[in-house]
């Protein structure tokens, strides 16, 4: 099927993941450009708070609620929520920021109503925290908090944490000092144990260092129009559980010439492992015909006890050199993809291989030892094919880029941009919450975070699994994005096995059938 970059008319592949600014052009645009009232926004984003957090704790009948209401829109919401949480039988305390004639706007709208329904109100400051509630809803700060909190606040979010094991903790959009477009606590965050976030979540919530303060993420529609969302498109999305319909059904008569042919590039002496997993990966994803050409002298150890994977010794040499690159390029035509690294090694020579192989007629897959060349190589970046595919984790990111791995880590988003537009090609920025970005700008994140990838070889297996997928008809950017998501699902079904990991890399490969379809 084709597939065309990813934006809101594509809901059932991705799911908008604007940043601050991006959805607060959306409130605007509501406004001015669609007649909507900013006061009707709030109500719909406070009631749909009120379901969500019923949703999770059930009946707040007689429940006691301490609501933190900051001094912008954030605060106005949880003071809505009191009043409907108040209807609902709770009993319900709103902590202001600022005095009540302050607040502004549908705020100060939400205000007086509460006053004139006589909600209980207190300072923000007079909240004596030995009193502890049932249930403290943060609505302090928005996703347009920035920069470092005010120490007032940082007080309250210390004081909001340490009941954070008597009290339930739900958040209002963002948990407040966390960075809506990083996810970075400046310097502390409120740790919510959920956290709504109004329309769509924000570009900050779903990074893992995000992970711990935001708890269950729940996204809930609050009534932007879908015209202002077209009109004002985000950059980035969150890929989508939909996103394995894009796999399409099994033809009833596919034939393995037809089923995709996958040939992995690697392999040397020591280092026979990474080729294999990465055919295994391409093979447990349904490519039809894998190959790994190898050295000569790597191919009985790669070889060994793996009948499936077919394998073409190219010389006599335990790496590659210059004079394979022609009988390499000859194996390769006819082939779908070229997986090109994995095990590789960093020999010189292995690198003048390189020079001497690239471009390929094919699309290509590039990771491993083939980044670490590309990287030392710039000469090599102009031939790389139109629809290749880079998976580098951040260490190798960091010499792609020249930039140290925390430089890469602070704005994961950015560098999987910068990766893109720098190589002309689709970026994968591996780890937990995995970045796919293209070179236009556009960029996706996985929603899941599995600590059972998180071990030697599992990157192999997502570079076979890339290759089979870019095999089809999918663009390189849709591919790569269900190559991520689908080898995520093979992490999270791995956990039930191996809960406290210990899973081989061989097992992700093996779990990527089962994944896709229980």
């Amino acid at each position: 099927m084709s597939f065309s970059p990813p934006h809101p008319h594509h809901p059932l592949y991705f799911d908008p993941l604007p940043t601050p600014a991006e959805i607060a052009a959306w409130d605007a645009a509501s406004v001015a450009e669609c007649g909507m009232s900013f006061l009707a926004l709030m109500e719909n984003a406070s009631r749909e708070a009120m379901h969500a957090l019923l949703g999770e704790i059930g009946d707040v009948s007689d429940k006691s609620v301490l609501l933190l209401a900051g001094p912008g829109n954030n605060g106005g919401d949880a003071v809505a929520l009191a009043r409907h949480l108040a209807g609902r039988g709770a009993k319900v305390r709103i902590a202001l920021a600022r005095p009540r004639g302050r607040y502004k706007g549908a705020a100060g709208y939400n205000a007086r109503l509460a006053a004139k329904l006589g909600l209980p109100m207190l300072p923000l400051a007079k909240v004596d925290w030995r009193d502890v509630p049932d249930v403290i809803v943060d609505g302090l700060l928005g996703t347009g908090f920035s920069g470092e909190l005010r120490p007032e606040f940082a007080r309250v979010v210390e004081a909001v944490d340490a009941l954070a094991d008597r009290a339930y903790v739900f958040a209002l959009d963002i948990p407040s000092g966390l960075s809506g477009e990083t996810g970075r606590p400046s310097p502390v965050a409120v740790r919510a144990r959920a956290t709504v976030a109004f329309e769509a979540a924000k570009t900050g919530l779903v990074t893992a260092e995000a992970a711990p303060y935001v708890g269950k993420l729940l996204v809930r529609e609050i009534g932007i129009p879908p015209v202002v969302k077209e009109r004002h498109p985000c950059r980035a999305f969150r890929i989508a559980p939909g996103i394995v319909e894009a796999l399409g059904p099994v033809s009833p008569v596919l034939h393995k010439g037809s089923a995709g042919r996958v040939v992995v590039v690697g392999g040397s002496r020591g280092l026979t492992g990474a080729p294999l997993l990465a055919a295994l990966g391409a093979l447990r994803s349904g490519a039809g015909l894998v190959s790994v050409a190898c050295p000569g002298a790597a191919e009985v150890a790669l070889k060994a006890g793996f009948p499936d994977v077919m394998t073409m010794p190219m010389g006599a040499g335990g790496h590659f050199t210059p004079a394979e690159a022609e009988a390499v390029r000859e194996f390769c035509r006819g082939a779908n993809v070229v997986a090109l690294g994995p095990g590789l090694g960093r020999h010189e020579e292995t690198g003048a291989f390189l020079d001497a192989l690239l471009p390929l007629p094919c699309r290509l897959v590039l990771d491993a030892d083939g980044l670490y060349f590309l990287a030392g190589r710039p000469a090599l970046a102009a031939k790389l094919p139109p629809e290749t595919v880079i998976t580098p984790h951040p260490g190798e990111a960091s010499r792609l880029l020249g930039r140290d791995v925390p430089g890469i880590e602070a704005d994961r988003l950015a560098s999987a941009r910068e990766l893109a537009a720098k190589y002309g090609c689709v970026a994968v920025l591996k780890g937990p919450a995995t970045v796919v970005a293209a070179p236009d700008g556009t960029a996706a994140v996985s929603p899941i975070i599995a600590p059972n990838l998180a071990v030697g070889g599992s990157g192999d297996v997502l570079s076979g699994l890339a290759a089979a997928l870019l095999a089809g008809p999918h663009t390189p950017l849709l591919a790569a994005c269900l190559a991520v998501y689908w080898h995520g699902l093979g992490g999270e079904r791995l956990a039930a096995a191996y809960p406290r990991r210990g899973n081989l890399a061989s097992e992700i490969a093996d779990m990527l059938p089962r994944a896709i379809t229980e």
